[in-house]
């Protein structure tokens, strides 16, 4: 059985004062709702995890109400750092799921294809994350002024998502982030700290992020098209 997470329970500061970007309508609906759409579309993914802001949770149930969401999905409570969101999100899965979706839900425009092949990426490796190559030239700079030396791209690769594990593979790597009392951005660097390989795999289609207000115009041209 395979189940996604859902991380919702981000604060989003980047986008501005006051300003929740899961709600924010693009292409006729709220930002979330395109996320979750895609994972409820999904013929690979059996039950959806929100995690959420406390306080907010009616509001969820709301949402699928209004989109007759079909999936079986349960709403929990997110943590002090994404770690803990997720943590608790595992916390929340039934006990037959043996792989796991974990999705920003602030990234509307992941496609079923995608999502399938990080399913059967970590199902042979263990881990595996949505990810491009970087194309664009890399500074490096000190100061954040001037460069300081132009970094080889050709071995790097910007992760997205979804990042998607073996759950004991990411119970036991978040175990260890735990241990040594520290907070990453990032699920798969969990994964770097036990040893355990994470394979990187290539989208067909963008799969871009909801961060800043510029986005929003980008993907709702991506929503409206496909």
């Amino acid at each position: 059985m395979n189940a996604a997470i859902l991380v919702a329970a981000g604060k989003g500061t980047r986008m501005g004062a006051n300003v929740d970007k899961l709600w924010l309508e693009v292409a006729g609906r709220p930002v979330i709702a395109h996320t979750w759409q895609r994972f409820d579309d999904a013929k690979c993914i059996s039950e959806i995890i929100l995690v959420v802001r406390d306080g907010v949770q009616k509001r969820f149930t709301e949402l699928a109400a209004q989109f007759h969401f079909q999936k079986p999905f349960r709403i929990v409570v997110g943590g002090a750092e994404r770690q803990d969101s997720v943590c608790n999100g595992l916390a929340a899965l039934s006990t037959e799921t043996k792989i796991v979706a974990i999705q920003d839900a602030a990234r509307p425009c992941t496609s079923e294809a995608l999502i399938a092949a990080t399913i059967d990426a970590a199902r042979e490796t263990g881990a595996a994350v949505a990810a491009q190559a970087v194309t664009d030239t890399i500074k490096e700079s000190g100061d954040g002024k001037t460069i300081l030396r132009t970094v080889d791209r050709s071995k790097l690769w910007s992760v997205q998502t979804p990042q998607t594990f073996r759950v004991e593979v990411i119970r036991r790597a978040l175990a260890e982030v735990h241990r040594r009392g520290l907070i990453l951005t990032d699920d798969t660097a969990a994964c770097e700290l036990i040893g355990q390989p994470v394979r990187l795999v290539p989208g067909g289609e963008p799969n871009p992020k909801v961060t800043v207000p510029g986005d929003l115009s980008f993907i709702e041209a991506l929503l409206r098209a496909s």
